[in-house]
């Protein structure tokens, strides 16, 4: 096979992988924008920016985590191949009656979102402190060859919200 074929065929598999999804949260389920604030001047292109983004815990009500990410400008990030950074802050809070949809497993993901073309990905996992009562968020990107060690937590302690809320033990909801 002649050599632009295979390219071609390579350049299709990379667009193919780029646009499907992935299972944690459905598409149309993306988190909100708060806001951006440049953080490089760029004449022609683009700023790097850092933006702010909120999202409600699918499985648990009342609790919504909040995580700023680098995003590159320039030529690469105009057209969306642009490889981003892994620095991503996580902050999550209570923000109503904390109550469970259903059991989860430690470690399952709560989110996840491309951060490169192909081989790199930001996701979001939630864990129980059985001990404490307190709901654990983790924040952390990965690539296909090699992780990354940087990472963020969040610690969310079960609270009652109001003077009849009845506090529910994360350990129940813990799949064993």
């Amino acid at each position: 096979m002649p050599k632009s074929i295979w390219m071609s065929l390579l350049l299709l598999g990379c667009l193919a992988a780029t646009l499907s999804p992935l299972p944690a949260r459905a598409a149309d389920d993306q988190p909100d924008l708060i806001f951006r604030r440049s953080t490089t001047f760029k004449l022609l292109t683009p700023n790097d920016k850092l933006a702010t983004y909120g999202l409600d815990d699918p499985e648990v009500d009342g609790v919504a985590c909040y995580f700023t990410a680098p995003e590159r400008g320039g030529v690469k990030g105009l057209i969306g191949v642009a490889e981003q950074v892994s620095d991503i802050s996580l902050s999550c809070r209570q923000v109503g009656p904390i109550r469970f949809k259903d059991k989860f497993a430690q470690g399952d993901d709560m989110f996840r979102k491309r951060r490169s073309l192909i081989f790199k990905k930001m996701q979001i996992v939630r864990g129980c402190d059985t001990k404490r009562n307190v709901l654990v968020y983790m924040v952390y990107s990965d690539r296909l060859i090699e992780g990354s060690p940087k990472n963020s937590t969040a610690a969310v302690p079960i609270m009652p919200w109001g003077a009849n809320d009845q506090i529910q033990k994360c350990a129940d909801f813990v799949e064993k």
